[in-house]
């Protein structure tokens, strides 16, 4: 199912303003932004005239709205706002999240809506693990520790093409300062730098230099997790299970130190990234890749999936093609979306971020004896934990050796 929540909500609030008396054919400011929703949604040019009217698309919105994705929303969206719920019924409808918005929206200063999300500053910023301005990495250590502390590392998503280490928020760091687990956040090399393994190499290293490091900074480099979102998920992942990158013998006492770690944490992420396997978890033979995969592989032309080396490149970059008798880590996989039904029309970003990918994950780890917990709204888990943050914690301060 197509979804976009944020879409929805600010065309919700559009359409209540008086959008849908417009004109059928788009105009002015809206032109642009409704040809890009017609390419995105096809489906909802009703009239086939080849132009999203305003009626089109408060249509398609209703639709949306009233699916069984955005009964979801509303619910996960009373979960995290309860007082939303203006009539205290117990449930969420769409106009209570419009008034509770719009009422949000009139209280913050204009300095707050410029600033939702201050960047977190590290007490030992952009330690660089490499020569390329990505290779940085911010640091907290945990106060005071009189021992060694565990290290938990996020790695940000983003497709491969974006995303930064600033989008790790306050409120996780404190989570686990407070544990007593010291927080990395890790930049890499984007695909618009080269393709795989460039960036799965870049954590490797960062990884490397803090365990290097690790006296400065009183960390015990024997306890490390990773953690991240999507592509930061998939990173994560790879280094749980391929083969340790670490040579003895080498010149570089960087590059003698373990890439290995006891647990990764994945949010809404990929133990794959071969569009061959993607199609048999669905059961799609025609599915489409999404637009971030051709460049994190290295390819300008679809047809080129169909490569020898390319289709082995694909496995090799795939986290659950590196599970091996001796692997030891655990794994904890959150997906924000139910587990609903993937056709040819679903939206690359919705399959890519499916929790089936998590669920078969789950069946690859469990002939080898590996924890993997996989959780979404409609799946309930053997799961001891109440949140990924509480995995990592008790992973990070459990664990020994490597």
């Amino acid at each position: 199912m197509k979804y976009n929540f944020a879409l929805l909500l600010c065309s919700s609030l559009i359409v209540s303003a008086g959008f849908c008396q417009e004109s059928e054919r788009p105009a002015g400011a809206f032109s642009d932004r409704r040809a890009a929703l017609l390419k995105r949604f096809p489906e909802s040019d009703t009239n086939k005239d080849g132009i999203l009217s305003a009626r089109e698309l408060a249509a398609h919105l209703q639709k949306q709205r009233s699916g069984p994705e955005g009964k979801e929303r509303l619910k996960q969206m009373l979960k995290r706002f309860p007082k939303a719920d203006a009539n205290k019924d117990g449930e969420l409808s769409w106009e209570e999240v419009r008034e509770y918005q719009a009422a949000n929206a009139k209280n913050r200063s204009p300095q707050t809506r410029r600033n939702r999300a201050p960047k977190v500053v590290a007490p030992v910023p952009d330690v660089a693990y490499g020569d390329h301005p990505l290779q940085r990495f911010d640091l907290w250590p945990v106060p005071d520790a009189k021992q060694p502390t565990p290290l938990v590392i996020f790695i940000h998503g983003g497709g491969f093409r974006g995303g930064d280490k600033s989008l790790i928020r306050r409120e996780t760091i404190d989570k686990f300062l407070d544990a007593g687990v010291a927080v990395a956040a890790m930049n890499y090399r984007l695909s618009d730098s080269g393709p795989y393994p460039i960036m799965m190499h870049d954590a490797a290293r960062g990884l490397q230099t803090i365990r290097h490091r690790s006296d400065q900074w009183n960390i015990d480099p024997q306890r490390v997790v990773c953690y991240g979102g999507s592509a930061g998920a998939g990173i994560s992942l790879w280094l749980a299970f391929h083969d340790d990158l670490a040579d003895p013998n080498s010149d570089d006492p960087v590059a003698r130190q373990s890439t290995r770690i006891v647990a990764a944490g994945a949010m809404n992420g990929q133990p794959a990234y071969d569009i061959h396997l993607f199609r048999e978890w669905f059961g799609l033979p025609e599915l489409q890749p999404g637009p971030a995969l051709p460049a994190f592989v290295g390819i300008e032309d679809e047809s080129e999936f169909d490569k020898p080396e390319i289709r082995a490149l694909m496995k090799e970059a795939s986290p659950i093609s590196h599970l091996s008798e001796d692997d030891t880590a655990a794994v904890y996989m959150f997906y924000s979306r139910p587990n609903v039904p993937v056709t040819l029309e679903t939206e690359s970003s919705v399959w890519v971020h499916h929790v089936r990918l998590g669920l078969e994950m789950q069946k690859a780890m469990k002939p080898l004896g590996l924890q993997c917990i996989v959780t979404a709204p409609d799946i309930k888990a053997d799961n001891p934990y109440d949140s990924l943050e509480a995995f990592l914690i008790a992973k990070a301060l459990g664990a020994s050796g490597l």
